[in-house]
């Protein structure tokens, strides 16, 4: 009696076990297919899967395995001819001699490819006078450079094809040789020399000029900082006043000096404007981290170091309404970036640089507010200026032939002097 109770007791276990089952099966079954049918009448973007580095890595393991599977077909076959006591199907040193000469191939095509396809995104078009020479010598020893790579690697390529491991002759030892050895170190020392050379009288060239006393520099000083650029220029007198990193403030936050006359005149200004053809003096600081000023088109690329000034000085020869219709493009602008990681918004450090003629920069640079205002003027007992008369009220006429004399000033400092 009791092994009959406790065998219906171990079978209505059993199948309520089963029914539960079965209904989480069921239940089961039933999400997968309205997850299935949901997934169907949703169709999948496959340019997102080509775009995806996991596909790629997936590919490339897949390519490993094809060619282990290949390898491993290749030897079961070679162990084969052994065992039967033949000769090796395969001549691997011819195999290896060819795929040298394919590889070659291959090699000048891809410096062709280099050439023709990302040969015009190695340098944008040089848009500044000494970017000229800078780009000549850059060409030069591409040039050179690239004879020698192809010309190195045809003879080690070809000579590998050629001299491959056979039976039938043993290799010739050929410990020394002194006509190679003139050839192989007077040519590269010949060759290094006139780059050398070249390079030294072009950055001399650059960097040690005469000034023209008709044509003098335009002064701007530019300041770096995470994450942005302070552009300020010299204003009437055409000279940046001094400033030091020990009186930067929060309403001072270049540390300028007001003790020095030369800073009250001094502009900020939120792009750089420069006239063309017309000498620019950039006076580059740094008010936290190192940081570098790089202005592509103009070939112009230097640090700013904190508690250290730089100097670079370059005359733009081409215009931005110029550029765009060269390079057909309306949008075109010139730009400056900082070419150093200087922390997570480094990439956002950039500013428009606006070539313009000269009457337009004297235009410009008047409407340019001054750095130091009348609030600073109090803040640090300066004497306070004039505030502008109201729109519509009549100035007297001897304010009026004040203040036209001083534009009149503010655009003769600015402007080169007539030859």
């Amino acid at each position: 009696m009791r092994l009959r109770k406790f065998i219906s007791n171990k079978t209505t276990t059993a199948l309520a076990v089963l029914l539960t089952v079965f209904a989480s099966t069921s239940a089961f079954a039933q999400e997968a297919a309205a997850g299935a049918a949901a997934t169907a009448a949703k169709p999948i973007d496959m340019s997102s899967i080509y775009k995806s580095a996991t596909f790629y890595v997936l590919l490339f393991l897949l390519g490993c395995l094809f060619i282990a599977i290949v390898g491993k077909a290749i030897r079961v076959y070679e162990l084969t001819r052994e065992a039967q006591d033949k000769k090796s199907g395969i001549n691997w040193d011819t195999v290896n001699a060819v795929l040298f000469i394919l590889f070659l191939i291959v090699g000048l095509y891809g410096v062709y490819f280099e050439y023709t396809v990302h040969g015009s995104m190695i340098l944008p078009d040089a848009a500044s006078e000494h970017g000229k020479k800078i780009d000549q010598m850059f060409n030069i020893t591409l040039i050179l450079t690239t004879i020698v790579f192809i010309g190195t690697h045809i003879v080690l390529f070809i000579f590998s094809f050629i001299y491959k491991h056979s039976g039938e002759r043993k290799a010739y030892y050929y410990p020394h040789n002194n006509a190679l050895e003139r050839i192989w170190t007077i040519v590269p020392a010949l060759v290094l020399t006139v780059l050398v050379l070249m390079g030294f009288l072009t950055w001399r060239s650059i960097f040690y000029k005469i000034e023209d006393p008709n044509n003098k520099p335009l002064s701007i000083e530019i300041t770096s900082q995470q994450f942005a650029w302070d552009i300020r220029y010299a204003g009437a007198d055409g000279v940046v006043g001094t400033k030091n990193y020990k009186l930067i403030t929060g309403t001072n936050s270049l540390g300028m000096d007001f003790k020095d006359k030369n800073n009250l005149d001094d502009q900020r200004a939120d792009e750089m404007v420069i006239p063309v053809n017309r000498p620019v003096r950039l006076i580059l600081t740094s008010k936290d981290v190192l940081h570098s000023f790089y202005m592509p088109h103009f070939r112009v690329q230097l640090n700013t170091v904190p508690g250290m000034t730089s100097y670079f000085e370059f005359t733009p020869t081409i215009t931005t309404a110029d550029m765009q219709v060269k390079v057909n493009d309306p949008a075109f602008q010139f730009l400056f970036y900082c070419a150093k990681i200087c922390g997570s918004g480094h990439y956002n450090m950039k500013k428009v640089v606006r070539v313009v003629s000269q009457a337009e920069y004297d235009a410009w640079v008047v409407k340019q507010p001054k750095i130091i205002n009348n609030d600073l003027r109090k803040q640090f007992n300066l004497p306070l200026e004039a505030e502008p008369a109201a729109a519509g009220a009549a100035a007297p006429a001897a304010d009026s032939t004040a203040t036209a004399a001083k534009d009149s000033s503010a655009v003769a400092m600015n402007k080169p002097a007539s030859k």
